[in-house]
C-alpha cells in the first residue's frame, strides 16, 4: 500500500521540478569581430541549447563551435582550425542568473534585466554581465542578450599579420526562445 501511494508522489514531484526548467535547442548565436572597412568577421550558430529555471532565474546556453556558419568558408576554417581549435576545445558554455527575475511580473513589452554569469570558451573562464531584455507571450518566453568579450582573455590567438582585420572585441548576441 505505501509503494502505491510513494510511487505516484515521486513521479508528480519529477512532473513539477521539470516544469520549472524552459528549454530550446534552437536558440541563436551571433558572434562578430569586425574592423570597419575590411571583410565583416561575423558568424551565426542557430543550434545553441539555451535552459531557464523559471523560479530561480538560472540560466544555462552550450553553444557546439563547429556550428558556427560563415559568410566565407575561408573565415569558418580559420575561425575553427587557428583561432577556437574547435577539436580541442568543441564548446562554449554559459551558466548565470537573471537578477531581479519574475516569470510573473513578465508582460509582453520587452523588460529589461541584467544577466551575471560565468564565460567557459577555449579552456579559459571569465565572469561575464550582460544587458536582457524578455518578454512573455502566452507560455513563451523570448530572451535577447548581449555582451562583449576580448579574444586575449581567453587566450584566442590573432596572428599579427591580421590584427588590422580582426577586432580583439567580440561582441556575442544571443536570442533565445523558450516553451
Amino acid at each position: 500500500m505505501k509503494k502505491t501511494i510513494l510511487i505516484p508522489l515521486l513521479l508528480s514531484s519529477f512532473i513539477v521540478f521539470a516544469q520549472e526548467k524552459m528549454i530550446t535547442k534552437s536558440s541563436t548565436i551571433v558572434i562578430e569581430a569586425s574592423v570597419p572597412s575590411f571583410q565583416p568577421v561575423k558568424g551565426t550558430n542557430s543550434n545553441v541549447t539555451f535552459v531557464l529555471n523559471e523560479r530561480t532565474g538560472e540560466i544555462a546556453s552550450l553553444a557546439l563551435m563547429k556550428g558556427f556558419q560563415f559568410e566565407m568558408a575561408l573565415m569558418e576554417e580559420h575561425f575553427n582550425e587557428n583561432y577556437m581549435e574547435t577539436d580541442k576545445f568543441p564548446k562554449a558554455v554559459f551558466r548565470g542568473k537573471i537578477e531581479k527575475f519574475d516569470t510573473n511580473k513578465l508582460t509582453a513589452d520587452y523588460q529589461d534585466y541584467v544577466i551575471n554569469g560565468k564565460l567557459e570558451l577555449h579552456g579559459k573562464s571569465k565572469d561575464v554581465t550582460a544587458n536582457a531584455k524578455i518578454t512573455k507571450s502566452g507560455s513563451r518566453i523570448t530572451i535577447l542578450s548581449g555582451f562583449s568579450v576580448s579574444a586575449s582573455d581567453f587566450d584566442i590567438p590573432i596572428p599579427s599579420l591580421i590584427k588590422y582585420k580582426l577586432d580583439n572585441k567580440v561582441t556575442i548576441e544571443i536570442i533565445a526562445v523558450l516553451k
